[in-house]
């Protein structure tokens, strides 16, 4: 397709993942308009080669597809309907996806919201870290109207390495994100347990990491983050907040549903204590750090 064919694309949200996600779509030959809170962020991209907006009335402007990659449903509620927001300027039978992760019914609502406009909305979370949404290798869970996915397939092509199509209606794309915090939530907190009860009993938490990832209870994530645990490198790649949030969207879910959900449950006490010694914005492996605090591990670079 002609580059002038091709369709105009903004971001908003230039985080460690919005910035890969607007990086890969540049370099797959779309124009891409960044924008962000961050003033430097929005310049970091326009040094990179993009192009920059100051707000996400203006990114969308003239974009055939927005794609908004912010933390929650309240942010996300504010770039659609907010001051200067994408719902004043975004052309007719233009594409809005969203990646946050979400409450299902926020998505449904927020969908129906802009549909009464005559726009599209795609419930798209997202999947994967941001070293893959920079290499457009990202895990993207979907939902929406067949009209959506035609307008927003070209961004979803270069963002992506797996798209899930998960059915015709906004919402769905957010339950099986849900789903897997869940579960992601559950492993970090297990994994930290077991690498911070591991350093209580004097074992070389170098070679646990070796036998557990060559064994059966391995996980994707005690073999992520567990590396963070043994270089004392508590950078957030994925801050502890995040599953503060998502773990405590699966409590109301599940509190509407009538459903038990108590391993998640104690997961997001765990999330929570981390979050109240100081540590919410670290790295979400932190939670080793609270364990070992509670039992009297010492774990590397830590000094109580």
């Amino acid at each position: 397709m002609p580059s002038s064919d091709r369709p105009k694309i903004a971001v908003i949200g230039l985080g460690s993942m919005g910035f890969g996600m607007a990086t890969s779509l540049r370099r797959a030959g779309f124009e891409v308009t960044g924008c962000d809170v961050s003033a430097d962020s929005v310049a970091r991209f326009v040094a990179d080669g993009g192009k920059g907006a100051g707000t996400p009335a203006e990114s969308a402007k003239s974009a055939d597809i927005v794609v908004s990659v912010v933390v929650n449903a309240a942010q996300t509620e504010a770039i659609l309907f907010g001051q200067n927001g994408v719902a004043e300027t975004l052309a007719k039978d233009a594409v809005f996806i969203s990646s946050a992760t979400m409450d299902p019914d926020i998505a449904r609502r927020l969908a129906a919201q802009l549909e009464a406009t005559g726009r599209h909305y795609l419930d798209a979370p997202i999947s994967g870290g941001a070293q893959r949404a920079a290499q457009g290798e990202l895990t993207i869970l979907a939902s929406g109207s067949p009209a959506a996915f035609a307008k927003a397939r070209p961004a979803l092509d270069a963002m992506a390495a797996k798209l899930y199509e998960l059915g015709d209606a906004p919402g769905q794309g957010a339950a099986f994100k849900m789903i897997n915090q869940l579960l992601a939530g559950v492993h970090i907190a297990a994994a930290s347990e077991a690498i911070a009860f591991a350093a209580r009993q004097g074992l070389d938490i170098r070679k646990v990491y070796e036998v557990i990832t060559a064994s059966a209870g391995n996980s994707w994530m005690f073999e992520n983050r567990m590396p963070h645990v043994l270089d004392g490198d508590y950078a957030p790649r994925s801050a502890v907040e995040i599953f503060v949030k998502d773990l405590g969207i699966i409590q109301d879910m599940a509190r509407s549903a009538r459903f038990p959900v108590p391993v998640a449950a104690a997961a997001l006490q765990m999330f929570l204590m981390t979050s109240a010694s100081g540590m919410g914005r670290d790295d979400d492996a932190s939670v080793a750090r609270m364990y070992a605090k509670i039992g009297g591990a010492k774990l590397p670079g830590e000094t109580s």
